[in-house]
């Protein structure tokens, strides 16, 4: 495979811009090699700087559910973009995505439409901390929530793949009011909540983990999680950036029957722009400015382009059989992978919610970022280089989730599957 102009373009970058990319998790440093620089995508396919075509299952690690350049997001972007690409003033594309996440999502009474997903849960902890009067916040070791300062503790995703277990220049006072905890462990839970009694404003998690790769909820945790919080007085904040949308319009709270008081949304609900939401209970989001003491603002917030793309993916999101068709392709693709790895040997564990999964390198059930840890990273690495050589991108990490658009067909799952098994005969 010719990678000549991805090469090139990948030195000039490392001379301008800080290891040649805009964030690590695209660094390859895991998996090895240089990253391949994208010049165009459309529906399930995505085509490097070389001309190189791949069925691509990290669709900008999520946002695009109905494929790249789908006709009705850039409609409606040109549109918009057409009219002026930002005001500083609101607008009705602004009301009409509020009126859609909250017709979708019950547990959002009110939202506020950020720039991305850090910014969102960031504003949602401040938020907590503001309308609770305490300062501790709970997380769980592998749950990633952007890069805000008192979240960089543990962490997944990129940090997890790029070796570094926390982040330099956090600040001692922030790090120490972050209490992790391992995932899927009610009984450390309990305990610190008993620790730190009427101390914690909030528990941030990932209700399904995307971040140490695809990791469920064991039966009844996120019912414990709302139990305590709520015996306590704290708030139960949801990250669904990544399963928000993704796995149904309701989210993992749809699923898993789970009402948490704050959620913080992204990816999807942008349709591929770069925004977030945070959103929740009535009474608490009346604490956020302007109508209430806890600040938060942005120059480019509610941003035109993002809310007409999110409205067009959002309402046609809403008709009826979409997820069914993804859960069936998502299917297909996990008995598909389970077959080859079978067929090959190789030991895996493939956990999957709709039309997002994570193969791990390892027989054993994967329900935390321990386990995460435990699967073989080198053979994962062989893997991924096997599956960009029979036309398969995936995320550079096995601590990242694939995920599935409307446009991938039955035709590219088959495709997959047997590229994944010529992959496997050089592990």
């Amino acid at each position: 495979m010719n990678t000549a102009n991805s090469q090139e373009l990948f030195q000039r970058a490392k001379e301008l811009i800080p290891g040649g990319v805009n964030s690590p998790a695209r660094s390859w440093g895991s998996v090895g090699g240089n990253p391949l620089f994208i010049s165009r995508a459309a529906g399930s396919r995505i085509w490097d700087a070389d001309g190189n075509e791949f069925i691509d299952y990290v669709c900008s690690w999520g946002p695009m559910i109905l494929g790249h350049a789908h006709p009705d997001v850039v409609a409606a972007v040109t549109r918009a973009a057409e009219k002026g690409t930002s005001y500083g003033a609101p607008t009705e594309s602004e009301v009409r995505l509020a009126e859609l996440v909250i017709d979708s999502v019950p547990s959002i009474e009110v939202v506020r439409f950020v720039n991305s997903g850090t910014e969102a849960t960031m504003s949602a902890l401040r938020l907590a901390r503001a309308f609770t009067g305490r300062s501790k916040i709970v997380k769980f070791d592998g749950g990633y929530h952007g890069h805000g300062d008192a979240l960089l503790v543990k962490a997944g995703s990129g940090l997890a793949s790029t070796g570094i277990p926390t982040s330099a220049g956090i600040h001692p006072g922030l790090a120490q009011d972050t209490i992790v905890l391992p995932y899927n462990d009610s009984e450390a839970l309990e305990k610190a909540f008993a620790a730190h009694a009427g101390e914690i404003a909030a528990v941030i998690v990932e209700p399904i983990a995307g971040n140490m790769g695809v990791v469920l909820p064991e039966p009844g945790y996120l019912g414990a999680l709302r139990q305590v919080t709520a015996q306590d007085g704290a708030l139960l904040i949801f990250d669904e950036v990544i399963s928000g949308f993704r796995v149904g319009l309701d989210g993992a709270q749809g699923i898993y029957g789970v009402t948490p008081d704050l959620t913080c949304l992204g990816k999807i609900v942008g349709g591929g722009l770069p925004v977030g939401a945070y959103g929740g209970r009535r009474d608490i989001m009346q604490t956020v400015a302007p109508l209430g003491p806890m600040y938060q603002a942005g120059t480019l917030s509610g941003n035109p382009l993002a809310m007409a793309a999110g409205v067009a993916t959002l309402e046609r999101l809403r008709e009826p059989g979409v997820y069914d068709e993804l859960e069936r392709l998502g299917a297909l693709l996990q008995a598909g992978l389970r077959r080859v790895f079978n067929d090959a040997e190789v030991p895996v564990t493939i956990n999957r919610v709709g039309s997002l999964l994570t193969a791990f390198f390892t027989g054993s059930p994967v329900k935390d970022m321990a386990d995460a840890s435990a699967g073989d990273h080198d053979a994962f690495g062989r893997w991924f280089h096997g599956l960009l050589a029979n036309g398969i991108y995936i995320a550079p990490s096995d601590y990242e989730a694939w995920f599935i658009s409307t446009a991938h067909t039955e035709s590219d799952i088959q495709a997959t599957i047997d590229g994944a098994a010529e992959a496997l005969k050089s592990v």
